[in-house]
């Protein structure tokens, strides 16, 4: 093969990947991963198999902003006698020992310009939480399913009949 041929097959092809990237970044689909986690935490044993509530482990969703994230002392609550060996719990307890929190990682981010307020959305909303964040019970470990963009949230405003004020999300 001739060398011009190949530096235009490269050329091609980086072009592909390129104009790839762009659509799906403009698209909004989601690139399903899932943070590195400090303890595996399975949600799919937690909300599927033992049916806990959402609530429970995300205490303040239905009545403050942000939803919180579960504190070494409630997961104690059940893992001091709940397979205390197992390795991923052992690191919990380690938590425990050190009074250090559990520095868990977000799944789902958004931009420093949205506000987000989980109680009017799970309350005044009346959205389930598997809107936003799928069929964790499903998960084992928890991945961003919606693509979270504007156009996705405009879409369920229009739907819902809620707020389209651009003040309502961006301040």
């Amino acid at each position: 093969m001739r060398r011009e041929a190949k530096v235009t097959i490269v050329v091609l092809a980086l072009l592909l990947v390129a104009f790839l990237l762009v659509y799906v970044a403009a698209s909004g689909v989601a690139i399903v991963t899932a943070p590195v986690q400090p303890i595996d935490f399975f949600h799919r044993v937690h909300a599927g198999d033992k049916q806990i509530a959402c609530e429970y482990c995300h205490r303040t969703a239905k009545s403050a902003a942000l939803a919180g994230m579960p504190s070494v002392e409630l997961c104690m609550r059940c893992h001091r006698v709940v397979i205390p060996h197992y390795r991923e719990i052992q690191k919990l307890h380690r938590y425990w020992e050190s009074g250090v929190p559990i520095p868990w990682q977000r799944v789902n981010r958004l931009p420093g310009f949205v506000y987000f307020n989980h109680q009017a959305h799970t309350v005044t909303g009346k959205l389930d939480c598997a809107e936003c964040h799928g069929k964790t019970e499903t998960m084992d470990r928890l991945v961003r399913t919606a693509p979270l963009t504007m156009g996705w949230c405009l879409d369920c405003h229009r739907k819902k009949r809620a707020s389209m004020d651009c003040w309502a999300c961006h301040r």
